[in-house]
């Protein structure tokens, strides 16, 4: 279509305003040769005196093409007049129509520019339907696009089908019985079952791998035949034995246990060159599935045609080519015609085909000599990971990072894990070709990074010592890692103050325990009451302390001095919410004798007992910093669904460390939390706890004592609740 021969064409015109009822708009129509081809001229002016000269839009249509003029704008597009043919709509000079006026306010000039229409090639009226002019020139324009839209869906289908069968003409041919014996030698250890069957002193026994099937003696007889009886070892099910037959090595296996068949799936990769520099990994799935049929026999079933069979099937491929990004295609059966075709597209929603971690064959590291992925340093990476990785992941990252080779035979193996993964926060500079400026770290740290193989905690530090300006030993770097360091926040406040070495003794001090020991509950310790102390800090500056005054900078006792501004911090609306739920759920403090006699318990420097009253769980919740004080535990408890436990050293009674929630019907421990909802020291209090369980469901806790000597008496606490609910609101 030839726009700019068309925008010169003058304007039809319109005579006079139409005196139709309502009409806004009105069209008036032509037919041109332009170029040898005929074209339907279509435009629109409003229906106003002074606006009849210049239309607002100007509609050319032809055999096959179309276009609309906006004759303000001096525009072309090629949208429709009023949507698609099943959804109708304004047309565009009229969008602010409604539905019930659109057609009597877009009018035709005379019967003669309709019909003018109705004859252009290719517009047809649909009889069923009493379209307007408009609808007419829609309904082709409709038909127009999506011809030309099907056209270019069939042509781009067509390259694709084109690129997917030259991928498959230039992928190399695999000896896929190789694949298999490395399969089952490498991944299934050529692994057999002994099925077997005992009567008495004898065992039916059937090899999965040479199919026989015969009846032997297990246990020695006294007559004077059993002498010259074959004999075998007694089976034994998960043992393994020799098969008497074929003398392969297997696993017994019972009779009962077998249900037909049974087996195991595994995948493995295989690269292969490609297109000269090129590398292709092809992604094949093997199992190894065990067989045994069972037949009627006159003393019940027998076993019969034991066998094994290992198989696998090519699942997909990914294309490496220098300057093009990596290509999937994907192995599938056909729904209609159960065949097996390759397409350039994986499935969607649940039954996509995902590409996992699997070993790799050997030859795969010759065929890479030559190729982009030459010096990707993966085999040194397989061999650090023991040789099980996604391949296609990595040569992806490595093609978009470069340096990943380099971080390989520094063996920073951990980092490379997590760029593998796409997680690159801990990327500084992805330019940069050093290590420290590419990790954001001094270069006086490389070596210790490279003998903790690039951990992310290590290296965090590090950063974070950079990004502070500071300088760390490689000793300080260590222990602030075991306290969890891994942001600023907070540390820049504790080192505004004081040096990073005193921080790190008053730790230590505060926690009584040091680093570098290598034990969990040391290092949870550790974390809990650094935490504790950035927590006490930051409330010190908020509430306007001045933080270069010692005593405040140094409590001589943490854990109280945090409490102490817990309460401050939050004083009024701790008071308020302590009165609200010790008169909403008063069965607690009733019902905490009775618990008391249940679940009291001592062993090993903990000890673990009810809560006293709401507020106590309300208190127990802030201080923690996690949700047990909410009214759901709080409403629970109180109707007695479950029971909410508090677990603390014996040396400080009083100082919250974890708490526990039980279900009273059958004992069942439900969930247990420290501090910012984490669980310190989680494998020695987990196992303590699962004693303390089991005891509890025994009978074996409880005291009948009316408080231990570190506890309140209840006097005391009748006491203190007065004062509370004496606040005023």
């Amino acid at each position: 279509m030839k726009r700019k021969t068309i925008e010169k064409i003058p304007y039809i015109g319109i005579g006079k305003t139409s005196r139709k009822r309502g009409a806004k708009y009105i069209a008036a129509t032509e037919v041109k040769i332009i170029g040898h081809e005929k074209h339907l001229i279509a435009e629109v002016y409003r229906n106003r005196k002074e606006e009849l000269a210049v239309p607002l839009v100007r509609i050319v249509l032809t055999k096959k093409d179309f276009g609309i003029f906006f004759v303000q704008s001096g525009k072309w597009s090629m949208c429709l007049i009023a949507g698609s043919s099943w959804d109708r709509k304004y047309p565009v000079w009229d969008k602010a129509g409604r539905e019930y006026d659109a057609k009597k306010e877009n009018v035709i000039r005379s019967d003669e520019d309709l019909q003018r229409i109705r004859s252009f090639p290719g517009i047809e009226e649909k009889p069923w339907r009493d379209e307007t002019w408009y609808e007419l020139i829609n309904d082709r324009i409709d038909t127009i696009s999506t011809a030309r839209r099907r056209a270019s869906e069939n042509r781009r289908w067509e390259r694709r089908q084109q690129a997917l069968k030259e991928r498959a003409e230039n992928t190399p041919e695999i000896d896929e019985q190789e694949i298999l014996d490395y399969a089952d030698r490498v991944i299934f250890r050529e692994k057999h079952y002994l099925f077997y069957k005992k009567r008495g002193s004898w065992a039916r026994v059937a090899c999965s791998k040479c199919g026989g099937v015969d009846e032997y003696r297990w246990k020695p007889g006294i007559s004077y035949e059993s002498q010259f009886q074959r004999m075998i070892d007694e089976p034994r099910q998960g043992g393994f034995g020799i098969c008497p037959m074929c003398r392969a090595r297997g696993e017994w296996k019972p009779q009962g246990t077998v249900q037909d068949s049974f087996g195991r799936t595994s995948h493995i990769f295989i690269g292969q060159k490609y297109k000269g520099t090129g590398m292709v990994f092809r992604y094949f799935a093997v199992w190894k599935e065990y067989r045994m049929e069972l037949v009627g026999g006159d003393n019940g079933p027998v076993m019969e045609n034991a066998c094994e069979e290992l198989s696998g099937a090519e699942i997909a491929r990914v294309y490496f080519e220098e300057g093009k990004k990596p290509q999937k295609d994907y192995h599938k059966q056909s729904t209609w015609n159960g065949k097996d075709f390759w397409d350039d597209c994986n499935l969607y929603g649940m039954a996509n085909i995902s590409i996992d971690e699997a070993p790799i064959l050997r030859e795969t590291w010759e065929a890479m000599k030559g190729t982009i992925l030459q010096y990707s340093a993966m085999k040194e990476y397989e061999a650090a990971e023991g040789s099980c990785i996604n391949p296609v992941d990595y040569a992806e990252r490595y093609l978009q990072t470069p340096q990943i080779e380099m971080l390989v035979k520094l063996g920073l193996i951990k980092v490379v894990d997590n760029l593998v993964k796409c997680r690159y926060g801990i990327v500084a500079n992805d330019h940069a070709d050093r290590v420290d400026s590419f990790l954001g770290i001094r270069k006086e740290h490389i070596r210790q990074l490279i003998r903790y193989q690039g951990d992310l905690g290590i290296l965090k530090v590090m950063k974070i010592e950079k990004q502070m300006g500071q300088r760390w030993s490689d000793e300080q770097i260590e222990c602030l890692e075991e306290l969890g360091i891994d942001t600023m926040a907070r540390l820049d406040l504790v080192l505004g103050h004081m040096g990073v070495q005193t921080f790190l003794n008053l730790i230590g001090k505060y926690a009584g325990a040091g680093y570098g020991t290598g034990c969990s509950h040391a290092v949870s310790r550790l974390r809990s009451v650094k935490q504790t102390y950035f927590d006490y800090l930051g409330m010190r500056q908020e509430l306007g302390y001045d933080l270069g005054n010692t005593v405040y900078l140094m409590p001589k006792d943490l854990d109280a001095a945090h409490q102490a501004m817990v309460m401050e911090f939050n004083k009024k609306e701790a008071d308020a919410r302590i009165r609200e739920v010790q008169m909403k759920f008063p069965m607690i403090r009733k019902h905490y004798r009775r618990l008391r006699r249940k679940f009291y318990y001592e062993d090993g420097g903990f000890i673990i007992r009810p809560a006293r009253d709401a507020g106590e769980i309300v208190k127990e919740g802030r201080l923690l910093h996690h949700c047990v004080g909410g009214n759901n535990y709080l409403e629970k408890h109180n109707d007695g669904e479950s029971v909410i436990l508090f677990l603390r050293c014996v040396k400080t009674p009083d100082v919250p460390y974890i708490t526990v929630e039980i279900r009273t019907d059958d004992l069942k421990l439900m969930q247990w939390y420290g501090a910012h909802d984490k669980k310190p020291d989680k494998e020695n209090m987990g196992r303590w706890l699962d004693v303390y369980v089991t005891k509890l469901k025994c009978g074996l806790t409880g005291t009948e004592e009316a408080e231990d000597a570190g506890e309140k008496t209840e006097i005391e606490t009748e006491a203190e609740e007065e004062r509370v609910l004496a606040v005023p609101a």
